[in-house]
C-alpha cells in the first residue's frame, strides 16, 4: 500500500495534467460519474474538452462494455460540469485506492458537489425497468472500506460521519424537478456487493430483508471517500431489472444497457433541473 505522501503526489501530478490541459478554462464546481450505459449525458452537454482516462497520469482505466473512458469538460444546464464518462469496479480487480482515486482528484481539483449515477437491479417489486431512483442511504457488502490503512489527513478526517451521507437539500432539488419534469422518481436505499456475478434468488431475499430497494456494484466506495473529502453527494439510481426472488429472469448485459439508457433520459432531466436551481460556485 502506498503511503499518503505517494497518493498524495500522483493526486497532484493528474490534477496539474487536467489544469494544463483546461488552460485559461476554469475547473468545474461540478462533478458527475456516469455508470454503465449512462454515458449518454454527454451527449446534452456543450463540450469544451475530452481526455481519455489513458492519458491522465495515475488514472485508473476501465474494461466494461458502457463505460467509455473518458473525462469532459463542458456545460450542462448552465453550470460548468467536470464528468466522468464510465468508472472502474471492484470486480475488474482494481484496488479499492484506485477506484477511489478520481474521486479524490474532483477534490484536489475544486468540485464541491458530486453527483453520481448507476445502474442497479430493483429489489422492492413496485419498481420496473426504465424506473430511477434517488439513493437515500445504502449498505455496504462489499467487505472492504476505501478508507482502510493511513490516514489522507490533506483530505479528511480518520472517521467521518456518514449519519447524513446523501444531502438533502440536493435530494429536495431532485424531488422538485422530477415533479416538475412529470417524472417517477423513486427513493430507497442502495445496497452495493462486489459482483461480478449476479444474484440469486436466495441472495435476492436476503437484501431486501435487509432493507435494500436496489442492488449494485458499485458507488459505495466513490460515496465513502467523498464523504471523507468533504463533498456533497447525490446519487441516482438507473433500474435496469427487477429481481423478484420466485420468479427471477437473467439480465443480460445488453438488456441492462438498453433499460439504462430509457432511465438515463429521466435522469438527466432531473439533474437538469437540480443544476438550474443551484448556485455556479
Amino acid at each position: 500500500m502506498e503511503t499518503p505522501s505517494q497518493v498524495m503526489k500522483q493526486l497532484h501530478e493528474a490534477a496539474d495534467f487536467i489544469k494544463a490541459s483546461l488552460g485559461d478554462y476554469p475547473v468545474p464546481a461540478f462533478g458527475l460519474i456516469l455508470g454503465t450505459g449512462l454515458g449518454g449525458l454527454v451527449e446534452q452537454m456543450k463540450v469544451h474538452l475530452t481526455i481519455p482516462f489513458s492519458d491522465i497520469p495515475h488514472f485508473p482505466q476501465s474494461s466494461i462494455k458502457g463505460h467509455a473512458g473518458q473525462l469532459v469538460m463542458g456545460s450542462f444546464a448552465g453550470k460548468s460540469v467536470l464528468v466522468m464518462r464510465g468508472r472502474v469496479h471492484v470486480y475488474e480487480g482494481i484496488p479499492l485506492e484506485q477506484i477511489v482515486f478520481p474521486v479524490r482528484l474532483m477534490r484536489i481539483l475544486g468540485v464541491g458537489i458530486l453527483v453520481i449515477t448507476n445502474a442497479a437491479g430493483g429489489l422492492d417489486p413496485s419498481f420496473a425497468p426504465g424506473d430511477i431512483m434517488a439513493i437515500t442511504d445504502h449498505i455496504n457488502l462489499m467487505g472492504r472500506n476505501p478508507l482502510i490503512g493511513p490516514n489522507l489527513d490533506e483530505l479528511g478526517i480518520r472517521f467521518p460521519d456518514m449519519t447524513q451521507v446523501y444531502d438533502r437539500e440536493l435530494l429536495a432539488l431532485a424531488e422538485q424537478s422530477a415533479l416538475e419534469s412529470q417524472i417517477r422518481m423513486h427513493k430507497g436505499v442502495y445496497i452495493g456487493v462486489t459482483g461480478p456475478s449476479m444474484e440469486t434468488p436466495a441472495e435476492t431475499r436476503m437484501l431486501r430483508i435487509l432493507g435494500a430497494d436496489a442492488v449494485g456494484m458499485s458507488t459505495i466506495p466513490e460515496v465513502i471517500t467523498a464523504v471523507h473529502c468533504g463533498l456533497r453527494v447525490l446519487v441516482m439510481s438507473a433500474i435496469t431489472n427487477v429481481n423478484r426472488p420466485d420468479c427471477m429472469e437473467p439480465a443480460p448485459l445488453d438488456t441492462i444497457l438498453a433499460n439504462a439508457s430509457v432511465s438515463g433520459i429521466k435522469i438527466f432531466r432531473v439533474l437538469e433541473g437540480v443544476l438550474r436551481q443551484l448556485p455556479q460556485d
